[in-house]
């Protein structure tokens, strides 16, 4: 059975609106799922690193752990991870603060 060309091409018009609606939906549950809670992760991560002060311990993303001694202005910190060893540190590569310091009175 052969079928018409008329009758091929009335077949899918009404399949445009569907697919779009699905592709709508598809994107927003993306969003909500995955890159949403990324910003606000991202989010979190920059204003720990910018709350970073002299006192705090802190890890590295590379696996060290020690305490801030000095803060830099050009997105640097020193940090002593054993008695006399300092070391300098991008801020951004901070992973995580274990304790924090109280602020000066």
């Amino acid at each position: 059975m052969i079928a018409s060309p008329a009758y091929a091409q009335s077949a899918g018009s009404g399949l445009g609106l569907s697919n779009f609606a699905l592709l709508l939906v598809i994107f927003a549950i993306m969003y909500f799922l995955l890159i949403r809670p990324q910003q606000k992760k991202v989010k979190q991560h920059k204003a720990m690193v910018e709350a970073l002060r002299k006192g705090d311990s802190v890890v590295t993303q590379g696996g060290l752990i020690g305490k801030v001694t000095k803060v830099k202005s050009d997105n640097e910190i020193e940090v002593e991870i054993a008695s006399g060893v300092k070391v300098r540190v991008v801020q951004s590569t901070v992973q995580s603060v274990l304790s924090k310091t109280e602020p000066a009175g």
